[in-house]
């Protein structure tokens, strides 16, 4: 069955954060390419609008921006709504959006530890808050996109890692939570991706990452996958790393 037929005929639709560029705007994509219908979300609604200018043109009918910051429980709600009211249903929720600060944990703000944990973290959990009642009755599926720094710490990661330890604990169990409901629940930790992650340029020196495209069909790969079976944690690494 493919994901554009949930068996009646009708069309699935997907919510993505973080969708402006990188990984979401890939995912979306992807979806998008499967025959789905895609909220793209962003906080830069001005960054966001060219993304689904560009693929409303390919794709007519089945794109629509939702601008939000994951911060705001009240404003991913009403992008649900909105959704639901625009394409009629929800059936995947890719929780994407994150941040990146990186210093040394005594050099580190109060407020940069703050985007990070409410970003990368609480954000998602206002997600789940926001899309899980219409999942249940769809019986769809949330895909959180971590990263192995959510496995391996590193120095100057303090903020960063507890966010995406976090994110893999809060998945995990809420998988437990939610599949006994029918509503499946994954997590994607990918290692080096070739993004613009904290607004860097991406170029030939990135070609050994892993690409966006890659964690696109990663997430086609888990929401096909048998109802049967739940792929929980997978787990991504560049072939062939740099080194040195």
């Amino acid at each position: 069955m493919s994901p554009s037929s949930p068996g009646n005929g009708v069309l699935e639709v997907a919510l993505v954060t973080g969708a402006s560029r990188g990984i979401g705007l890939a995912v979306a994509e992807a979806l998008l390419e499967q025959g789905m219908a895609v909220a793209l979300n962003g906080r830069d609604a001005g960054r966001l609008a060219p993304a689904v200018e560009r693929l409303d043109d390919r794709y007519p009918g089945r794109v629509m921006a939702v601008p939000f910051d994951v911060r705001d429980l009240h404003a991913q709600r009403d992008a649900v709504a909105r959704v639901v009211a625009e394409f009629g249903r929800l059936d995947l929720f890719v929780a994407n959006a994150g941040v990146g600060v990186f210093a040394p944990v005594d050099e580190l703000t109060p407020e940069q530890w703050s985007r990070v944990i409410e970003t990368n973290l609480t954000g998602v959990y206002y997600g789940f808050k926001a899309t899980v009642p219409e999942l249940v009755r769809t019986r769809g599926m949330i895909v959180t996109i971590a990263s192995l720094a959510g496995v391996n710490f590193f120095a100057g990661g303090a903020a960063y890692n507890a966010s995406k330890f976090g994110l893999v604990g809060f998945t995990q169990a809420a998988m437990l939570d939610l599949r006994e409901r029918g509503v499946r629940v994954s997590t994607i930790l990918p290692g080096s991706v070739a993004t613009s992650f904290n607004d860097r340029e991406v170029g030939e020196a990135d070609a050994w990452k892993i690409q966006p495209e890659d964690i696109a069909q990663t997430v086609l790969y888990l929401y096909r996958m048998p109802r049967r079976t739940l792929p929980s944690k997978v787990e991504i690494r560049p072939t062939q790393p740099r080194r040195g």
